[in-house]
């Protein structure tokens, strides 16, 4: 079974200030919800076969593998995650608005370890948790993309 969780928010800039905002990853740390520090990258981030490697804090995801398997210059990117409990694809994708940039965050996921209690198990335990792990994520990063703004103006 695969479940997916997904969030949107319009933030402050253009696609061009959120993408590079995004795929800045000395900045990760600061939006992206449980991660502590990025441990490895390998290939061309973040363009395809490239993959990011990050470490969360004690009571997280653990480590966490993203490869980039799709990438489009102020469009989007689609990543397969995998850490110790699920594997999945994550998309991200940038839209131009009256207002901003829209943000969607999405991720489709599998629990890795599966028992006839899986599907209620994911229903009330873990589905909620990642789309407000997401919506955090996304929180955050508006909040980032507006210091970029604030700091390349300023």
């Amino acid at each position: 079974m695969v479940a997916t969780v997904s969030v949107k928010q319009i933030v402050d800039g253009s696609v061009h200030e959120a993408e590079s905002c995004w795929y800045d990853l000395a900045r990760r740390p600061d939006w992206v919800d449980e991660l502590a520090r990025v441990v490895a990258v390998e290939g061309d981030w973040p363009k395809p076969g490239s993959t990011v490697t990050w470490q969360s804090g004690p009571a997280g995801r653990g480590q966490v593998r993203e490869r980039v398997v799709a990438y489009q210059p102020l469009a989007g990117q689609t990543l397969e995650v995998e850490d110790d409990s699920i594997t999945g694809t994550q998309q991200v994708s940038f839209e131009p608005t009256e207002r901003g940039a829209q943000v969607m965050l999405s991720l489709s996921y599998r629990i890795k370890r599966r028992s006839p209690l899986t599907p209620l198990v994911d229903a009330l335990f873990v589905r909620r948790p990642m789309a407000i792990s997401l919506a955090k994520t996304l929180s955050r990063f508006g909040v980032a993309v507006a210091e970029s703004r604030q700091t390349s103006v300023g």
